[in-house]
């Protein structure tokens, strides 16, 4: 229920904060006179602000369908278990197996940001404290985005590992952040008992 209302409250936000720069700022520019200036705005300046707001809401409409319909990092979300056969590991062996041949850096990377009413809810949340439940989220879906990308790069490399897993974090613009996975991509040898096809 208070998951309920933090959201109504945070989409209230946002649909004000919308009516003001696409209905009330357009209408002040277009319909109020200014004596100062002589007059009403010319229409080109009229034509030159909506032209401006219409590609802004072009641009948001396209995210906000591309979105709904679930691009390229749902498709990778929903399909983030490792791949079969490849090991991955944050170590630089693997008992039981030597390394036979190093392919190469395996490395996968996405930038990643929460729509602006989870911000203000995890504002409110830093100034109340406990978890901010939307940026574990986040960067939980950044994580799995990046892991899968690095492990396809591997399986391409026709790796049977990647070891040395590593993930680093930048802060790229606001509340977006870049997280990278990277590993080295090597090929093993078989295990005890396997025979020599991988």
């Amino acid at each position: 229920m208070l998951k309920g209302l933090r959201l109504l409250g945070s989409t209230a936000f946002v649909v004000g904060l919308f009516v003001i720069v696409f209905v009330v700022i357009p209408w002040h520019v277009t319909v109020v006179d200014e004596p100062s200036v002589g007059g009403p705005l010319p229409w080109w300046v009229r034509t030159a602000v909506y032209v401006f707001l219409g590609g802004v809401l072009v641009v948001l409409a396209s995210v906000a369908v591309e979105q709904q319909l679930g691009g390229p990092t749902a498709k990778e979300l929903a399909e983030a278990a490792e791949p079969p056969g490849l090991l991955i590991a944050n170590t630089d062996s693997v008992p039981g197996r030597a390394v036979t041949e190093v392919l190469g850096l395996a490395q996968g990377h996405t930038i990643y940001a929460i729509w602006l009413g989870k911000d203000i809810s995890a504002l409110v949340r830093l100034i109340l404290g406990g978890e901010l439940t939307e940026y574990t989220e986040m960067m939980g879906k950044a994580r799995a985005v990046a892991r899968r990308r690095m492990t396809e790069q591997a399986r391409k490399l026709g790796a049977d590992a990647v070891l040395n897993v590593r993930y680093t974090t930048n802060s790229v613009v606001g509340t977006a952040a870049e997280l990278l996975a990277y590993g080295t991509a090597v090929k093993l040898s078989p295990a005890a008992g396997e025979s020599g096809v991988t």
